[in-house]
């Protein structure tokens, strides 16, 4: 479907008033197109700019510590990474940003709010990682003032999307195409999707490729839905609200996809580079603020599964032990517990890899089923 209007971007500005030239140039106005473009770009940047990247953050000696209290029985198995440099999440913020610029509709509030969580959340990522990197220690940025940030934008989108007469708080239920009226309990909801689905991102970035997998399936899947949320005739089919600027947001969705690739070709086992808090917090945060702007808040517990499971993890884990002295798992988050139950650490992420593409399958399957 194409977006309202004429689109306010680099590509299409430049080359869609040539279709009169060349009938050709007349494909810049389809979003699909557009988001195979911003795909294809981010893809690009990150695996162009990767070893650039690396080299830059090596010389600044930005290797965090691989040692975290309380988890010495996986000490020996991070040996070999401890001089592998992190804060590589600048170079999937910088892909998803390139390719979302040139190729999106930049007057799309949606766009914008997504674009503004990606980067916030990857500031507070990127402050947590330096004082990581420059104490040598693995506190990094203080956990209040850390979730603070969090809640500050959260707070923000909650107001504006709980005024906006679109949205008017209310929570769409998957399979069952019914709404709940939240009321003003809309805002302190989206402020625990935000800051949830960071932290959950970052609780699953503890193995080489495991949280860049889950997260390129799960943005997979939001890019198909934020497609169909903006095109009229899709979503009156499926009977899903219908929100006429949440197409442009299937382009940011899908430059996540490319950059994630491109960063995966780097951070896949044996990893040459992190994504660091500035990574996995900025992404977090992007998916939650997409999940919230087409009104999928339900559907991505289940495309983020993993996510979701491995911060239940570590809930679980410290409720337990506080409570009975005893631990659930020999070790949280959960991937840990699969490492320490003999699994080599290639194999428990991409089983884990596969689990997330069956849960994005299920997601996708809830525009339809009911």
């Amino acid at each position: 479907m194409a977006s309202r209007g004429r689109a306010v971007c680099m590509f299409y500005q430049f080359l869609y008033p040539l279709r009169d030239e060349w009938f050709v140039f007349n494909i810049f106005k389809y979003i699909t197109f557009r988001s195979a473009g911003a795909s294809l770009t981010a893809f690009l940047v990150c695996l162009l700019l990767g070893p650039a990247v690396t080299r830059w953050l090596s010389s600044l000696s930005a290797v965090g510590s691989t040692e975290r209290q309380h988890a010495e029985k996986i000490h020996h198995l991070y040996v070999e990474k401890k001089h592998v440099p992190t804060m590589g999440g600048i170079l999937i913020i910088f892909g998803i940003v390139v390719g979302t610029l040139l190729w999106a509709d930049l007057r799309s509030r949606l766009t914008l709010f997504s674009l503004a969580a990606l980067l916030w959340f990857g500031a507070i990522g990127f402050l947590d990682d330096y004082l990581k990197v420059t104490k040598k220690n693995t506190k990094g940025l203080r956990s209040l003032a850390k979730l603070g940030g969090q809640v500050v934008l959260g707070l923000a989108l909650g107001l504006y999307l709980y005024r906006d007469v679109e949205f008017g708080g209310l929570l769409n239920v998957p399979f069952l195409k019914a709404s709940i009226f939240l009321g003003w309990l809309y805002i302190p909801f989206v402020i625990i999707v935000l800051a949830g689905c960071s932290n959950a991102l970052n609780l699953t970035d503890g193995l080489d490729g495991l949280a860049t997998g889950c997260m390129i399936f799960a943005a997979g899947a939001f890019a198909v839905i934020s497609y169909v949320s903006g095109h009229v005739v899709f979503a009156s089919y499926l009977q899903i609200p219908f929100f006429p600027e949440a197409g442009e947001l299937a382009i940011f969705c899908a430059a996540m996809v490319g950059a994630g690739v491109g960063f995966l070709w780097y951070n896949a086992y044996p990893a040459t580079l992190f994504m660091g808090d500035t990574g996995s917090l900025s992404l977090g945060g992007a998916l939650g603020t997409v999940a919230v702007c087409i009104k999928k808040e339900l559907v991505l517990l289940i495309v983020g599964g993993i996510f979701v499971w491995e911060a239940l993890s570590v809930i679980l884990q410290v409720f337990s032990f506080k409570l009975t002295k005893k631990r659930i798992f020999k070790m949280s988050p959960f991937h840990h517990h699969l490492q320490l139950s003999g699994w080599p650490e290639s194999k428990v992420t991409i089983r884990l890899w596969i689990i997330a593409f069956l849960l994005a399958v299920v997601g996708l399957s809830t525009l339809k089923l009911r």
